[in-house]
């Protein structure tokens, strides 16, 4: 019947594959067998879920409803139960790793500027001046974060209620 499920699940969201009813070892071959093809996402809650979460590219624990073993294993935690969030958490996290690389960038081309403007007489004062307002535009860049919004539809269809 899990694996009716699993189908039905499938077939909602559109996924052409879907295995149910497996145990904790078959997640595990599963996972293995799917990484010789590429990276693969492994999505769980629950203590038999572990192995196969530590197997896969990305494990995800499902936070609110997961075991601490699942939660432990995972790389990323979702603290709801909504897997719907899923794309804005996975478009929040690339919009992370640009800005960090841009404040990476920014913060090291400074350095890289005011050591030999320094040697080659630039007054400390003004050099600390312009180390510390990189220092204001690093942190601003940052808090764009903040406003990120999610632009993606969700995943999985809207549950509707039928009396």
């Amino acid at each position: 019947e899990e694996g009716l499920v699993a189908d039905a699940i499938a077939q909602a969201v559109g996924i052409d594959r879907a295995l149910g009813a497996l145990m904790p070892e078959d997640k595990v071959r599963a996972i293995r067998d799917l990484r010789a093809t590429g990276d693969v996402a492994m999505i769980g809650d629950g203590v038999n879920d572990a192995p196969a979460l530590a197997a896969a590219s990305v494990g995800i624990a499902m936070g609110a409803a997961g075991s601490d073993v699942a939660l432990e294993t995972a790389d990323v935690a979702l603290m709801g139960d909504q897997l719907d969030r899923l794309p804005f958490v996975v478009g929040l996290s690339r919009q992370t790793r640009r800005i960090i690389r841009q404040n990476l960038w920014a913060s090291l081309g400074m350095v890289a500027l005011l050591i030999p403007a320094t040697m080659f007489g630039m007054k400390m004062g003004l050099a600390v001046l312009f180390h510390e307002g990189s220092t204001l535009l690093v942190v601003a860049n940052a808090l764009r974060l903040l406003a990120y919004k999610d632009t993606s539809r969700p995943v999985l269809p809207t549950p509707t209620r039928h009396e």
